[in-house]
């Protein structure tokens, strides 16, 4: 069966509508027009109703940047929210950036609840969690607070340090960043023979490597699943892969898992979406995740 998941445990986050290409969001207490390319149907809010409820709406110059305009010049580029689940609570910084992200993707607090419910139920004293293009590392964060001892691995250095500073925020301490490029960490693992009872890999469209590696999805995600499958502790883990790429479907997601690691137990595919309070739902990436208990 194919899944439809939405957060459900967010006080500090709302998608209100979206529509037109476009997504009206409250981080915290402060609401932001941002571009959304799925967003292909109308608007169910009118456009006079965006206009009053927004604070801050990015304007792109191209496909890669733009600028936000502010309502007030007194609004802030940074500011901080939180997440809390039944198990965890964790805090995260939010910033204005010059290619319309700012910090943290919502729809991923359903994977944050897969991490920490399978951490919390592992037989093993300090399970081991390895979070791939980790980004600003929310999923670090939570597997952190969760009793994991955890490794954080992604290609840009400023987002590793955004990782580290929400580290702080959240009063955690001793996550292992690494600045480097997935696949070749993972090889190199492999060769050192070690294992990990978590793995997220939450990989890119499109990216480059510290040094010039070249990652494109369809290209590299089946080498990578194989390679990855050889990290996990075979008596008690869980594995999330999730892919943002228009037109990917969960069933090749379902089928790279099954062929890299034909002994899988618990799988579960299916698509993350959120659900807008005007009424419609956004998709937003489709995942495949399993686990093994003791």
């Amino acid at each position: 069966m194919i899944q439809l998941l939405t957060p459900t445990h967010w006080k500090d986050y709302e998608l209100i509508d979206c529509g037109d290409f476009e997504k009206l969001e409250r981080f915290g207490n402060l609401i932001l027009i941002r571009p959304e390319p799925q967003a292909v149907w109308n608007k169910g809010l009118s456009e006079a109703e965006w206009q009053k409820l927004h604070h801050i709406k990015f304007k792109g110059r191209s496909a890669t940047s733009g600028e936000w305009v502010k309502k007030n010049n007194n609004l802030p580029d940074r500011w901080n929210i939180e997440y809390q689940n039944k198990d965890v609570k964790i805090g995260l910084r939010m910033a204005l950036t010059s290619f319309k992200h700012v910090g943290m993707f919502p729809e991923q607090a359903v994977n944050w609840d897969y991490i920490s419910q399978n951490v919390k139920k592992f037989k093993t004293a300090q399970p081991k969690v390895l979070n791939l293009f980790a980004y600003t590392g929310g999923a670090s964060l939570i597997a952190k607070a969760a009793g994991a001892d955890t490794t954080h691995v992604d290609s840009i250095k400023q987002v590793v340090t955004w990782g580290n500073e929400n580290m702080e925020l959240s009063g955690l301490k001793d996550i292992r960043w690494v600045v480097e490029d997935a696949l070749k960490f993972v090889k190199r693992e492999v060769k050192r023979g070690k294992t990990y009872n978590g793995i997220i890999l939450d990989p890119p469209a499109y990216g480059h490597g510290p040094n010039g590696e070249k990652w494109k999805l369809e290209d590299s995600l089946n080498e990578m699943m194989h390679d990855v499958v050889k990290l996990l502790d075979p008596e008690e883990h869980f594995l999330i892969l999730n892919t943002y790429s228009l037109g990917f479907s969960s069933v090749i997601v379902q089928n790279l898992i099954q062929s890299a690691y034909p002994k899988v137990q618990n799988l579960e595919i299916g698509e993350l979406y959120l659900q807008a309070t005007a009424g419609s739902k956004l998709p937003l990436g489709v995942f495949g995740k399993f686990y093994k208990h003791r």
